[in-house]
């Protein structure tokens, strides 16, 4: 049996989500230990289109703190930021202490599909490939955590992925004439990743390829994966007390029919529900 075989094997629903949310239970102690110590995080999540980083995203910031767990997602850099160092806008969204950032797609961009697509010339490419562990070397001299994760996923399931999109009017939007692209540029994409790879898996900042057939599967090893090379301990947090309610003083509440109420749209969900018992 093949690696990609013997990985795309679908998890169980509910094995799945008993060890998701030990995991996520797991992550809010990570995050509360990176508060507590002044740790900075970075988490680069990268990989071909419908590969199931964003879904694993979603799964690993369910229950962190936002104020202290922020997702970056980069549109098309503009007039005045073409112009800057390649990564400028991006060391402008690193985090301070006590912060985990995430880049859903990151400096990354400039390797593969700018590569690919030829949004960045032959000097700017080459330039990336020698600065970019440059780059990384000095983030991780400084103290940040940086994790970098490959989603990979087979041209038959991207495939499969963008045709269930396309059927869903929910998640129509997710493609673009660009992720089609990667259908007819595959061993393009394919190349370019190779080559991102040899020069950027480095041993201070390494790249870790998640296996992503069963997106289930893939959810549950890289937020694994990643709590296992964070060296986070549990920190003890002083619970609030919930003081008692006061009494009731004087105030009286003015009439309802002074107020805009939303309509109760759901009592009717609930009569539908009574009558069809």
């Amino acid at each position: 049996m093949s690696d990609r075989a013997s990985t795309s094997q679908k998890l169980s629903k509910k094995a799945y989500e008993k060890e998701l949310l030990r995991l996520q239970a797991e992550l809010v102690e990570m995050q509360q230990w990176v508060v507590e110590t002044g740790s900075r995080l970075v988490i680069v999540m990268e990989g071909r289109d419908a590969a199931g980083k964003g879904s694993a995203i979603k799964r690993m910031t369910q229950y962190l703190n936002p104020r202290t767990c922020r997702i970056e997602a980069l549109p098309t850099p503009t007039e005045r930021e073409r112009t800057q160092w390649y990564f400028q806008r991006y060391v402008e969204r690193l985090p301070a202490a006590g912060e985990i950032v995430i880049f859903d797609r990151s400096w990354y961009n400039r390797a593969g599909v700018e590569r690919v697509m030829g949004f960045c010339t032959s000097q700017e490419y080459r330039r990336f490939l020698h600065q970019a562990p440059i780059f990384e070397r000095l983030l991780v001299e400084d103290g940040i955590m940086l994790r970098k994760y490959w989603f990979s996923v087979s041209d038959e399931e991207q495939y499969a992925r963008f045709q269930s999109r396309l059927d869903d009017p929910l998640r129509r939007w997710k493609l673009s004439p660009m992720d089609l692209e990667s259908i007819t540029r595959w061993e393009e994409y394919s190349r370019a990743k190779d080559e991102m790879f040899v020069h950027t898996d480095i041993p201070s900042a390494p790249w870790y390829t998640v296996e992503s057939e069963d997106k289930k599967r893939s959810r549950i090893n890289v937020i694994s994966h990643l709590l296992s090379t964070v060296p986070y301990e549990h920190v003890t947090q002083d619970l609030p007390k919930i003081p008692k309610r006061p009494s009731t003083g004087t105030y009286e509440r003015p009439p309802r029919d002074e107020f805009n109420y939303v309509p109760d749209v759901a009592a009717k969900l609930e009569r539908k529900k009574k009558k069809g018992k």
